[in-house]
């Protein structure tokens, strides 16, 4: 099964906590570029991109508007796509 990018994020440790959040829910997911993603300023040039399973992708798109929701806990804006 191919990988498809999900999100790309500029901040490699939001990406990560993103990612368990996923995986939580139980969609696997990893994170590509994070080790290219060590300087603050980095991330507008090389993003994080937060990878999974092209069979899995909708559900973590619902999984990821989930979470943007202003009701559940999550600071608006957090997930840039």
């Amino acid at each position: 099964m191919p990988l498809v990018e999900l999100v790309r994020m500029p901040n490699g440790a939001e990406a990560e906590l993103l990612r368990g959040r996923i995986e939580s829910a139980g969609v696997h997911a990893v994170c590509f570029d994070a080790g290219m993603n060590i300087a603050e300023s980095v991330g507008l040039m090389i993003p994080v991109r937060i990878m999974v399973l092209d069979e899995d992708l909708e559900e973590a798109r619902a999984l990821l508007a989930e979470f943007e929701d202003p009701g559940n806990g999550l600071a608006a804006g957090a997930l840039d796509r």
